[in-house]
């Protein structure tokens, strides 16, 4: 049987995704273009910006299924290197669906709310993108795309993601934990509302959508509105650590490269009602995040 194909294995969803699969002996090859000093056998090299390196990878693998979670992510980044942003979130995914559609593979695509301008809460998987942002802009140039793929493709559009890094990138929660720990002051915006996702939730969600085979695009998140303050607050509180360190500011002061949308909330009723989705609380999201794993 041919393998899963993971793109950016080394990130925080590549790694949870990697767990996961490892706990369902998937089948599967999670990649990265900066290898980590020790050897993980799961994982191995991939440029999926380099044609010479996607031509090896696909020639000795053939993936049954390509788990596009590769990308530059960062808005201001996107911003800052607008054609780097291009190459990396658009023309190699471009790339992608052309080899993958000659293995016939499910093409499953991690995207964003940022492909939508914080106007309007609880947006439906066809409602109209309007992207604030460049980083917006290069996911929605990527999902047209991926729409015209002839085979299998899914869309997983999500929101401030957050759990247990695995040693990697810090998200909101373990950043706040981090913080408070060296007993700094953190200031976090108040003026922006999300419905935050958990990690488990959207890596068993893709997991299901790879399981059903489903096709289309499917919203993914929690279903309660915070701020990233509230947030970070409520993560204080879990961890008993000094709240009063936590400021609340606002998005204009911060003078970012990016614009960030106000408000993000998406329907879940699609995902729901076929992968049968049940977002975690918050407040069990915070528990499960900093549980030690065994």
């Amino acid at each position: 049987m041919h393998p899963i194909l993971i793109t950016g294995g080394y990130g925080f969803v590549g790694r949870h995704l990697q767990q996961a699969m490892l706990q369902k002996k998937l089948n599967f090859i999670a990649t990265a273009r900066n290898l980590p000093a020790i050897t993980d056998p799961q994982l191995k090299y991939l440029d999926f910006c380099d044609k010479k390196s996607l031509d090896l990878f696909f020639e000795k693998y053939h993936p049954s299924a390509i788990i596009h979670c590769g990308a530059i992510s960062k808005p201001d980044e996107c911003e800052q290197q607008k054609e780097l942003a291009v190459q990396v979130n658009v023309k190699a995914v471009q790339d992608l669906l052309g080899y993958a559609a000659k293995c016939r593979s499910h093409f499953i695509f991690l995207s964003t709310d940022f492909v939508f301008d914080g106007t309007t809460n609880m947006q439906r998987e066809d409602a109209v993108p309007n992207p604030v942002n460049y980083y917006g802009y290069t996911k929605l140039l990527a999902e047209t795309l991926v729409k015209e793929y002839p085979f299998t493709w899914s869309i997983v559009r999500t929101i401030l993601v957050y759990g247990n890094p695995l040693g990697g990138r810090h998200n909101l929660v373990s950043l706040t934990q981090q913080k408070l720990q060296n007993a700094e002051i953190f200031r976090v915006v108040n003026d922006q509302h999300r419905t935050p996702t958990f990690i488990g939730d959207l890596v068993n969600a893709i997991l299901t959508i790879l399981e059903k085979n489903a096709n289309g695009i499917f919203h993914i998140c929690g279903n309660e509105m915070m701020s990233p303050w509230q947030m970070a607050l409520q993560t204080a509180d879990y961890l008993q650590l000094n709240k009063s360190l936590i400021q609340p500011i606002s998005s204009l002061l911060l003078a970012e490269a990016a614009a960030r949308p106000k408000i993000s909330g998406f329907s879940i009723g699609k995902a729901k009602h076929i992968l049968d989705y049940q977002p975690t609380s918050f407040k069990d999201g915070l528990r499960f995040s900093f549980t030690p794993t065994t």
